[in-house]
């Protein structure tokens, strides 16, 4: 049978709609869409997709179980590898890891893997009323810091093989950047809530509006007696410019906009959060998290959103689908651009007028990309003379993050870089005997699927050094 050269189209809301909602974007696959999408995997020998997944689902099985209309042994083969194939289908960037090395992607597009994994997850999600069994117990405890996606793995992956785990939360409610970064339109709190749920199920224990290293400490941890900690507390500590004019009302770091929004529901008509809404909005930065707080100002009410970002359109870290998204819902893309101040107003008549020290715009100048810098892309360089200004009542800058200082400021003998990541060696130990790490902590803000990978092997690492003891 000859294979259908493209992949099959993501259903999904029309952009003038869902630019006002905050209701899923993509609609997910139908059961004939996606055995149609399966039956062009070739489910080659040598299954380069598995290579290049960093949690190794065993994509060729799972997929052959699709093309069968087996949806459930399909979620029980990738479950045997990740613990949030609901997430994983819905914000992995499939395009650069599995799909990227698919064998039918050599001649036309990749096998919509991607799609495949959150088609079988949300079936499973749907249907099962089967609940997970408790594995007999080891004897042995762990303790997890974080429940985002590195610390929610380790935690599955070692309650599978009979631990005691206990995951630490610093929020009031569990998945960390899963449901406090990405916006319902993505990734909607359903998905990550039934998938702690699923952990729950396997004995996890979820302690939230836990802070280690203040409510707790890692030492007291151990005097507790767990006998080894995982610290998976992400990077959310966020990064700004040092231009004038950041500390204005009106600024927002994106992870403090996207959390007044996802997790403290602030787009409600009389939030217990308030955050500003409306206006003009211009959003710092070119990554997924750029995207997501342009999109989520969009569908707060913004009259009209700009993405400002130093480099070109080739240049954007962002996913393609995301940037796709941004374009169809009516964002404008200032390219090639980069901010020198965020100017301000004040009420001169009356100083304690609330509205003293409001954004009111953003002065920028315009870029050329000159020779390659450090990561490979080439840097960009300011043309002189093209400064100019753009009226805008909110900035959002989203920069990057770096991990929260306070698990190394308050554990001895805990290694960290010049950045603040916790240094780990090859099997994710730190410094500190019988402390793991992985994720955002160690690397500094970086994929979902990512986090899990190290989550994983975290757990490897833990099982092995306590299964001897």
């Amino acid at each position: 049978m000859a294979i259908i050269p493209n992949k099959h189209e993501m259903p999904v809301q029309d952009p003038k709609v869902r630019a006002h909602n905050f209701n899923e974007v993509a609609l997910g696959y139908t059961a004939e869409i996606a055995i149609e999408e399966a039956n062009r995997c070739l489910n080659c020998k040598n299954r380069p997709c598995v290579a290049g997944c960093p949690v190794n689902i065993h994509i060729p099985e799972f997929i052959a179980q699709v093309k069968e209309g087996n949806f459930e042994e399909a979620y029980k083969i990738i479950n045997q590898n990740s613990s949030l194939p609901a997430v994983c289908g819905r914000v992995c960037p499939q395009e650069s890891q599995c799909e990227k090395v698919c064998t039918v992607g050599i001649r036309f597009e990749p096998v919509g893997i991607g799609r495949l994994e959150r088609f079988v997850a949300d079936y499973h999600n749907d249907n099962s009323k089967e609940l997970a069994e408790i594995p007999e117990s080891n004897g042995h405890k762990v303790a997890i810091v974080g429940s985002g996606p590195s610390g929610l793995t380790c935690a599955g992956d070692l309650a599978k093989k009979g631990y005691k785990v206990t995951v630490y939360e610093a929020l009031h409610t569990a998945g960390g950047v899963l449901v406090y970064g990405i916006p319902e339109f993505r990734l909607p709190k359903k998905i990550v809530a039934k998938e702690v749920e699923t952990l729950k199920q396997l004995g996890v224990d979820i302690e939230t509006n836990v802070v280690i290293g203040r409510t707790l400490t890692i030492d007291e941890l151990f005097d507790m007696g767990f006998e080894a900690v995982f610290v998976g507390s992400g990077a959310g500590l966020p990064n700004f410019m040092n231009i004038p004019g950041e500390s204005l009302k009106g600024v927002y770091s994106a992870n403090e906009f996207l959390t007044r929004s996802n997790l403290m529901k602030s787009y409600l008509d009389d939030p217990v959060t308030p955050i500003m809404k409306g206006g003009k909005v211009a959003v710092v930065g070119g990554g997924n998290v750029a995207m997501d707080a342009a999109r989520t100002a969009l569908r707060l009410g913004a009259e009209k959103v700009y993405i400002v970002y130093r480099r070109s359109l080739e240049e954007l870290p962002a996913r393609k689908e995301e940037v796709e998204h941004a374009m169809e819902e009516g964002i404008e893309f200032l390219l090639l651009h980069n901010p020198l101040e965020i100017l301000g107003y004040n009420n001169e008549e009356d100083p304690k007028d609330p509205k003293n020290g409001f954004v009111k715009g953003m002065k920028c100048i315009k870029m050329e990309l000159g020779e390659p810098d450090a990561s490979g892309r080439r840097r960009p360089v300011p043309i002189e003379g093209s400064e100019f200004e753009i009226a805008v009542d909110t900035v959002i800058m989203s920069i990057g993050t770096s991990p929260n200082p306070l698990i190394k400021d308050t554990t001895k003998g805990l290694e960290v870089n010049s950045h603040g990541g916790i240094i780990v060696n090859e099997d994710g130990l730190t410094s500190r005997e019988n402390v793991y790490a992985g994720g955002d902590a160690v690397t500094g803000a970086a994929t979902v699927i990512s986090a899990m990978g190290a989550g994983k092997l975290a757990a490897k690492s833990i099982d092995e050094y306590l299964s001897k003891r």
